[in-house]
């Protein structure tokens, strides 16, 4: 391993805590490297969008005065972050950058053109918070299969709902259930791993990746969209978004569902034409719905799904846990003492 100290700057949030990147990197780099950190004010403060300053374009969202993150990483050889940005005006002031260590799945805080023009490299963790998302969309499929949504609303509402007991009202278990799972990636295949021991029938659909050995062995189903989208009683979001899925949950594939069925949406907000959702929902075409990402976030205070019965919001908080960010931080560590001894990267972008 390379003897030279190497400049590492840190920039950390109230999440991805500098410290839990600091103690990893410590344990896998000893003291070939020199660290200096800051911590950004993410979550307490929303994150801005590179469309909407001058000179940050290159950027879909990020954190940060770009003149105070620059000023900051100043001479630095490696910058390990989570939501700071970089962009090619911000790389004129950081001549001395060879190494960003983004613990996202995809570093859409950074100008990837400006960065791969000046040769530096770039490397996220894809995967960190597969667990925890995976879990939380278990969590949301049982809160509207089996009702907990409502129950609490209501019985928060001083309303104590005894017909939910009515056997023309109550939930149902997901041993009788067909559920749907859109994109195959580290979360949906978690998924599909985590709802195997409920005994419901599973169907896939990823045009892109083929089922494992095991799970085509335990009786996991692929399907083509259509049918998924007519056979399941449960259907839960979990591609990337791209030009192919933006909107993929339109008017007519809302319709298009089985009546009464539940979608879960633990992905991404512009996966989902949420007017159509808001019909559906109210037409009772959808039984009802879990969200946790939206297409604006925050949500507009006067949005009318904050005021559906049938639907279970959370403040796109599905991969936020601590499991997470300790496997995040040990990734970007990993990452660091890969480049300082001179090895390949393991998730370069």
């Amino acid at each position: 391993m390379d003897t030279e100290t190497r400049d590492c700057a840190v920039i950390g949030d109230n999440f991805m805590r500098p410290e839990k990147f600091e103690t990893a990197i410590r344990a896998r780099c000893g003291d070939a490297v020199s660290l200096r950190s800051m911590t950004l004010p993410w979550p307490d403060e929303p994150m801005e969008h590179g469309y909407a300053k001058a000179g940050m374009d290159g950027l879909k969202e990020y954190q940060g005065d770009p003149d105070m993150i620059a000023a900051f990483v100043g001479t630095a050889e490696i910058l390990v972050t989570h939501l700071a940005p970089v962009s090619a005006r911000m790389l004129e002031r950081m001549t001395r950058l060879r190494l960003i260590a983004v613990s996202r799945g995809g570093p859409v805080n950074i100008d990837m053109r400006a960065v791969k023009s000046r040769q530096i490299r770039v490397v996220n963790t894809p995967g960190r918070n597969a667990s925890a998302v995976a879990e939380f969309t278990i969590g949301a499929i049982l809160a509207q299969t089996r009702l907990i949504g409502i129950g609490h609303d209501s019985l928060r509402a001083h309303d104590w709902r005894g017909d939910l007991y009515r056997a023309d009202l109550t939930g149902r278990e997901l041993s009788e259930l067909t559920v749907g799972v859109i994109g195959y990636g580290h979360i949906g295949a978690r998924v599909v791993r985590l709802l195997k021991p409920f005994g419901c029938r599973i169907l896939v659909y990823d045009p892109y990746v083929g089922l494992s050995d095991a799970d085509r062995a335990d009786g996991v189903e692929a399907a083509a969209l259509d049918a998924l989208l007519a056979e399941a009683d449960v259907v839960t979001l979990h591609p990337r978004v791209t030009e192919e899925t933006r909107g993929m949950m339109s008017a007519a594939r809302l319709g298009a569902m089985k009546r009464g069925a539940y979608l879960i949406n633990t992905a991404r907000g512009p996966l989902v034409d949420y007017d159509a959702l808001t019909a559906a929902l109210r037409s009772g075409q959808l039984g009802g719905a879990a969200l946790d990402t939206f297409g604006i976030e925050p949500v507009p205070a006067d949005w009318t799904l904050l005021d559906l019965p049938n639907v279970t919001l959370t403040p796109h908080i599905a991969g936020a846990s601590v499991k997470t960010v300790t496997v995040a931080a040990e990734a970007a560590a990993e990452e660091l003492r890969r480049f300082i001894a001179g090895e390949p990267a393991l998730n370069p972008c």
